[in-house]
């Protein structure tokens, strides 16, 4: 017969899986899960209608929270029934819940900042850097949790969930995956490696922790209680970047556990291409000037590298005075103003922006976007500048050269090398070809992060899981 069957979004074909695949058709995701082919008819009708519950700390702060909420829209726009709990419900979503006694997550941080100020001898350094999963909230009483086929975890910290609290969520017999959006699942405390690759085998001696500190210190405390409640799991991990997901691999905690790559996805109804001068009128930015864009939620992070693009436009405008004529920069993010007087060309501080039509504007209105960070996963300002046309220059770091393809859709420059930034900026500016540039990032993300791309992937690993739980498959 030789046929492939589209994507159902009411999953009813699943049911007649296994006599459509005698008869020759091709299954969507056949190829990575062989066992589709004789996996009984009851696993096929559970799967119509599934229910998802994410888990997110946040609903609405940190790239986390909106990759979440993408892709809560993303899995019910594609068949999927999901829902979102979070510990800061902010907005009155039927889909998105509130965790139950939001009190109780404001005493657990707190709670949790104090012990982690004590084993830091009572420093502030590294006090936001570190997680140690001591106190949350137990959610497996709720009816979303009840009624929900899959658990998904995504980021978790600062009171929400403890590591207690993710050992009784196993117990309960529902498949769980869990999205890494840093690197803190796969080691000790830390969310950020720095180089670092002690989680390899076992985290101690932690550089985050203060000097003198013993080899078996709260980052291996932390590793082994892991390590215990990812024992015979069946976790099904996911990171968004390749970077990532070869990182969690070489963790000793993730031994023998599933670690898959899936981007996460941008809905390109809500970010796209506007007229440039209108979007620069609407947020008043200069009409007659070339716009460098920075985005940071807050500008002065030391890891989104703030430090390396003022000396990245010191040595443009250096090299280049009469940019000072015709170029502005824009910064989008809490604490912009702080920086505007360090910079040599005109700045605009945006602000905090949340409103997405007003982000869109934002990155349409600019001509760059520039992304010197230090570390990153797959950074959500990337996507959302391609999806508007704009190509992005950024360090070779983590996942941004995935997305960046150089002197396609942008430039990748030398980690940390800040005159190789600004060869970067001005070649978008003025060497490369505006029209071909904008046309390739587009493409790029029409291909890998549109919502339907990344839905099926998910739900491939959601049959995985389901499957590895009813027969260890």
């Amino acid at each position: 017969m030789g046929c492939t069957l589209p994507f159902a979004n009411k999953f009813s074909w699943l049911s007649f899986a296994p006599s459509l695949h005698k008869m020759g058709c091709t299954l969507p995701f056949a190829n990575k899960f062989s066992w589709l082919s004789f996996a009984p008819s009851w696993l096929f009708i559970q799967l119509i209608g599934m229910r998802v519950l994410l888990i997110n700390t946040s609903e609405k702060t940190g790239g986390a929270a909106v990759a979440a909420n993408r892709l809560l829209e993303t899995l019910n726009n594609n068949g999927v029934k999901a829902k979102l709990l979070v510990a800061d419900k902010v907005t009155d979503s039927i889909v998105v819940v509130q965790a139950p006694h939001p009190w109780l997550r404001r005493w657990n941080f707190l709670w949790e900042r104090w012990c982690l100020f004590w084993h830091l001898h009572f420093n502030r350094k590294n006090l936001f850097e570190i997680d140690m999963a001591n106190a949350g909230i137990d959610i497996t009483n709720t009816p979303e949790f009840k009624e929900a086929d899959v658990i998904h975890l995504a980021w978790v910290n600062q009171g929400l969930l403890s590591l207690g609290v993710i050992r009784k969520i196993i117990a309960s017999g529902k498949p769980v995956v869990w999205t890494m959006h840093d690197i803190w699942p796969a080691t000790g405390i830390c969310h950020v490696t720095l180089g670092c690759k002690a989680y390899r085998s076992t985290c101690q001696s932690c550089k985050f922790l203060p000097k003198h500190h013993s080899p078996f210190d709260l980052s291996t405390r932390i590793f082994n209680r892991k390590k215990k409640v990812y024992s015979g799991s069946g976790i099904h991990f996911v990171t968004c970047s390749k970077w990532l997901g070869d990182q969690a691999r070489q963790s000793a905690l993730l031994s023998g556990l599933h670690v898959d790559t899936i981007p996460n996805p941008i809905d390109t109804h809500v970010f796209y291409p506007k007229d440039k001068r209108e979007a620069r009128e609407r947020v008043n930015l200069p009409v007659d000037k070339r716009v460098i864009l920075f985005v940071s939620q807050r500008v002065t992070m030391e890891r989104k590298g703030i430090a390396y693009f003022i000396e990245a436009i010191d040595r443009m405008v250096g090299q280049h005075p009469e940019m000072l004529q015709n170029t502005v920069v824009a910064i989008l993010g809490g604490h912009a103003e702080e920086v505007v007087d360090q910079l040599r060309l005109p700045a605009f501080p945006l602000g905090y922006v949340s409103d997405e039509r007003q982000i869109t504007d934002i990155y349409s209105a600019a001509d760059v976007f520039v992304i010197p960070s230090l570390d990153e996963n797959l950074p959500n300002t990337i996507m959302e500048s391609m999806a508007c046309g704009v190509p992005s220059v950024g360090f070779k770091v983590g996942g941004i050269p995935e997305m960046i393809d150089h002197q396609k859709n942008g430039y990748v420059a030398k980690y940390k090398d800040s005159a190789d930034l600004a060869a970067g900026i001005h070649w978008v500016l003025n060497e490369a070809d505006p029209d071909t540039l904008r046309q390739n990032a587009l493409t790029k993300v029409r291909t890998c992060y549109s919502q339907r791309a990344v839905a099926m992937h998910y739900v491939e690993v959601y049959n995985q899981a389901l499957a590895f739980k009813n027969y260890n498959i």
